[in-house]
């Protein structure tokens, strides 16, 4: 791959959005309050590094390579992690907001969202096996044909998973979240004990 090879740096409070982001590989790179809003990922590598108090919003993940990334306080919307090189994908997310996001047939097992809001995310077909997500807003959140074994939701509120189309043996959930597995039967559950 052609362009920078960065190792071991930091960035403090870059603006990609003005500036033109130098394409390349990054590895053990830390990235602080910086501004990725629109800006083209396509076709770069990131290997453990790590994004904080960052805006990536709508940033284009066209075959961009996220190899042990982690990301906590960051704004994340509209992003097509889909489009991302599935090869040895692997993230996490504390605190972040991902929004509208789209992680459809990606294949992306054990990723811990702790913190998350997922508002109309898409999970469509994808392998969540083993997954944790920990104190997450799923509001909307599309699960169909995905792969939820084994994954931990007890924490988790406001989804709505069809057990039915989805594979979901040993997944953990909590009531009264678990409530969102019958939501198809618009059924009315009394919340209180006798």
């Amino acid at each position: 791959m052609s362009g920078v090879y960065k190792l071991d740096k930091t960035f403090e409070k870059a603006d990609f959005d003005n500036n033109l982001f130098l394409k390349g590989e990054y590895e053990n790179c830390i990235f602080n309050n910086c501004n990725f809003y629109r800006t083209d990922f396509s076709e770069t590598i990131f290997i453990d590094c790590h994004f904080t108090n960052c805006n990536l919003s709508i940033t284009n993940l066209a075959k961009t390579v996220l190899r042990d990334a982690a990301f906590s306080y960051c704004k994340m919307l509209g992003l097509m992690f889909d489009a991302c090189n599935q090869f040895g994908l692997s993230l996490s997310f504390d605190n972040c907001i991902l929004d509208h996001c789209s992680f459809y047939e990606t294949k992306i097992r054990k990723t811990v969202f702790k913190n998350v809001r997922l508002y109309e995310t898409d999970f469509t077909r994808c392998d969540l096996s083993g997954s944790v997500f920990d104190h997450c807003d799923l509001t909307d959140a599309k699960f169909e044909n995905s792969i939820l074994e084994k994954a931990d939701f007890s924490t988790s509120y406001n989804y709505s998973i069809d057990p039915e189309i989805n594979k979901i043996k040993k997944a953990k959930f909590a009531f009264p979240g678990i409530t969102g597995l019958l939501a198809k039967y618009d059924i009315e559950i009394d919340h209180t004990i006798s």
